[in-house]
């Protein structure tokens, strides 16, 4: 096959030059609430085009690739002597998988648990393409399944206005669990 950014021969989605020249993760920092870390890897712009594919069916691999690259990493240096958990914001599938279900996998390490279909929207809004005032009208209506951890590790694809996961880990504290920090691919704010 041919690599998705440079078109030379690849036996991956996108070749390891690729990987190594346009995928290395930074680490951006901005925080909801006021008290809540929000750390992404990338800035929306950077990423584009490979975020798109999460609604098709090449995004299982593309999403796959940068969860290994970015979060796996991620997970390999997080040291903390609590047990930890991550759980993926509204893991629910379309087109036959969930992107954020595989971006939660590939925080399984020593220290981080994944769990699985543990928080998810009671509303069917979606806020993909909608304004600030548009979320605000319509919450998400978080539902959390029961889970024994207490500290909590959110994931979610992209940051852009931040309701999203204001709103889970508004759920999550009514259920009397800690959300660490929250981890996302990439960060939309300009």
């Amino acid at each position: 096959m041919k690599c998705l950014l440079c078109a030379s021969w690849s036996l991956t989605h996108i070749c390891k030059a690729c990987q190594n020249e346009n995928l290395e993760p930074s680490f951006y920092k901005r925080k909801i609430r006021g008290n809540i870390d929000v750390y992404s890897f990338y800035k929306y712009k950077e990423i584009e085009k490979l975020l798109h594919t999460k609604h098709t069916d090449l995004g299982f691999y593309i999403y796959s690739l940068l969860g290994k690259i970015a979060f796996s990493r991620f997970a390999e240096n997080f040291s903390l002597e609590e047990e930890v958990v991550s759980l993926g914001v509204d893991e629910h599938v379309k087109h036959g998988y969930s992107h954020t279900a595989i971006l939660n996998r590939a925080l399984r390490s020593e220290q981080i648990h994944p769990r699985f279909n543990k928080i998810s929207a009671g509303s069917s809004d979606t806020y993909s393409g909608k304004n600030f005032q548009y979320r605000l009208l319509h919450p998400r209506k978080f539902q959390v399944r029961s889970f024994r951890e207490h500290y909590v590790i959110l994931v979610d694809d992209i940051i852009t206005t931040g309701m999203t996961l204001t709103q889970a880990v508004e759920a999550l504290e009514r259920e009397g669990k800690e959300v660490l920090f929250c981890l996302t691919l990439a960060d939309a704010q300009k």
